[in-house]
């Protein structure tokens, strides 16, 4: 019973914000590196990868482009949490979720 209320305040609150893009399977923290496009951030996140001809790590970075809602609306500098979605366009596979810290 209680589960179904839950899932209740879930399905209002997706009809209120007018969003119905339900999330799954990965998760990401980044900095917003570009906002220019309409409700579409570039997000970029670093990460340590061994090498093992050398025995050492390496920096290499990621970057995405996600939706990004204008209830959220994150902004250039901003750190936010993405998650992955059903594609919403060519490139798109990912929605803004939080903003973590702005500028």
């Amino acid at each position: 019973m209680i589960a179904k209320e839950k899932s209740d305040k879930k399905i209002e609150e997706s009809k209120k914000s007018g969003s119905n893009i339900t999330t799954r399977g990965r998760k990401f923290k980044g900095v917003v590196v570009s906002s220019k496009a309409q409700k579409t951030v570039t997000v970029q996140w670093t990460r340590r990868v061994y090498v093992p001809k050398y025995e050492r790590y390496m920096m290499k970075r990621s970057k995405v482009k996600a939706h990004n809602p204008p209830e959220i609306d994150a902004k250039d500098g901003e750190m936010v949490v993405i998650e992955e979605c059903r594609p919403l366009s060519k490139t798109k596979k990912f929605v803004v979720t939080e903003v973590i810290k702005e500028k």
